[in-house]
């Protein structure tokens, strides 16, 4: 019996030890916002582990793809409020600031903009009214609810010019100036960022500063410039990743790392950048810890992520958000993307809810 005793209170013991650890909002929160995407799972209430994991951890959450045109506004004139308002009441009884993301992007449009009632391409003039309208929308409905917008996302190539989208070929360059124009219209205090991948880039670092220097002498506000981080065991290469931290910093605006992850697996042959639409077929070598990750490779991804994080402190003053992109490993888009079935260890939360261990090593930077 006195064993017993003495084992249950150890047990009991470690349990405090553990709820006492300090979370990542903790610690990390002031020196920026510590963020997280989340899915309608999750914000419609339907998982209270994960509730648990976001009151302890974050301050700041982002709606995965129900704010998404092709999500909330499937046909003309149609909007679908159900799940984006949910994530607003998620973010108001959690005490968390909500991202908008995102307003304008070639890749999840809503699936009418582009086209008349007959199949035909719209006008110049039409697209600005619809685009205009939607953002309209979407602002004024959350007015006052949302703390920063992903106003364009995705609109500059790597090499550094315009990606040659719809927006792009039927309005013309000037569709980036409308959008933030507008959004600045519909709400002055929302935080306005434009949104980009492979940001490390030489070529997209310089279009994107080409951009904001655009908008800033036009008198367009522009707040933020959001660096997604779809991190990879080899890219991006670390001093150019802090050289964009820098550029973009040093022209006034806020910096955020906003999609924050990091890829363990091997990505296919004719993979090129981090388009949602590339789609490849199921290969098995390509998925090879579908039983686990060996501790060797466990070891490497921690250093990565303290790799990352390390930045992350240096360049702290310059940078506003931190916000993975997903809670979990198993909520992870990169188990589906580029190739469905996979098994990927790309966030800082296992499957069974866990903090990995490297969480601690990673608050213990910012103590």
């Amino acid at each position: 019996m006195k064993r017993n005793v003495i084992v249950l209170s150890l047990l009991l013991g470690s349990m405090t030890a553990v709820a006492q650890q300090p979370g990542m909002k903790d610690v990390l929160g002031k020196y920026f916002q510590v963020g997280v995407a989340l899915n309608t799972r999750i914000t419609n209430g339907r998982d209270a582990r994960a509730d648990a994991l976001v009151d302890k951890h974050f301050n700041s959450i982002v709606a995965e793809n129900c704010f998404k045109g092709e999500e909330v506004t499937p046909a003309k004139g149609v909007y679908n409020f159900n799940d984006a308002d949910a994530v607003v009441d998620y973010a108001q009884k959690h005490g968390l600031k909500l991202i908008g993301h995102c307003l304008v992007w070639h890749s999840q449009p809503p699936k009418w903009m582009f086209i008349n009632d007959d199949g035909s391409q719209v006008s110049r003039d039409e697209l600005i009214k619809r685009m205009k309208s939607h953002i309209r929308t979407m602002m004024g409905r959350y007015k006052g609810k949302i703390y920063s917008w992903d106003v364009v996302n995705e609109a500059i190539e790597d090499n550094g010019e315009f990606r040659k989208s719809p927006y792009y070929n039927i309005i013309g360059p000037e569709f980036i100036d409308i959008a933030f124009k507008t959004a600045q219209e519909v709400d002055p205090e929302a935080k306005l960022y434009y949104n980009d991948y492979s940001m490390s880039k030489p070529g997209k670092r310089a279009g994107v500063c080409r951009l904001v220097r655009h908008l800033q002498n036009e008198g367009i506000r522009i707040d933020g410039v959001g660096m997604q981080s779809h991190n990879g065991m080899d890219h991006p290469d670390l001093k150019e990743y802090e050289a964009s931290i820098d550029s973009f910093a040093t022209l006034g605006v806020k910096v955020s790392m906003t999609e924050l992850d990091i890829n363990i697996l091997l990505q296919p042959q004719h993979f090129n950048g981090a388009g949602v639409e590339q789609n490849f077929e199921y290969q098995k070598q390509l998925n090879p810890y579908a039983d686990g990750l060996p501790a060797k490779v466990q070891k490497q991804l921690d250093d990565r992520w303290l790799a990352f994080y390390n930045i992350y402190k240096k360049h702290a003053s310059q940078i506003e958000r931190i916000t993975l992109w997903g809670l979990t490993d198993g909520d992870s888009w990169l188990n589906d993307w580029p190739v469905r079935g996979r098994t990927n260890y790309s966030l800082l939360f296992d499957r069974d809810y866990n903090a990995k261990p490297v969480v601690n090593e990673i608050i213990n930077i910012f103590k």
